[in-house]
């Protein structure tokens, strides 16, 4: 089954250079996955329109975590912030497998 992986950020731009490299490396391990990215200003509404897995909150948003915590509780949507190398290191393979290993 198809896993959908939202990255939220302060204005999505650092992330969306991060799902590109998520998607390339999804790609080369042959894992089937929906990977996008947006502003946490409209994470609400993207959970409400998308089937989404899990959240990763970008480092720059960690601050946001106990809310999303609260907001994804009853719709049981595991949410984390990325792993600071990895995010600094654009390391998407590392953070696919973050976001994989949470969604199970």
């Amino acid at each position: 089954m198809e896993k959908t992986i939202m990255l939220c950020c302060a204005a999505g731009m650092s992330t969306s250079m991060l799902v590109a490299k998520m998607e390339d490396a999804a790609k080369a391990d042959g894992i089937e996955a929906k990977i996008f990215a947006c502003p946490a200003s409209e994470a609400d509404e993207k959970i409400a329109q998308e089937n989404v897995s899990v959240v990763l909150l970008g480092p720059q948003v960690s601050y946001l975590l106990s809310s999303f915590k609260e907001k994804l509780a009853d719709k049981n949507i595991p949410v984390e912030v990325i792993n600071m190398q990895a995010y600094g290191m654009m390391d998407g393979e590392k953070v696919l497998h973050q976001g994989l290993d949470l969604a199970k």
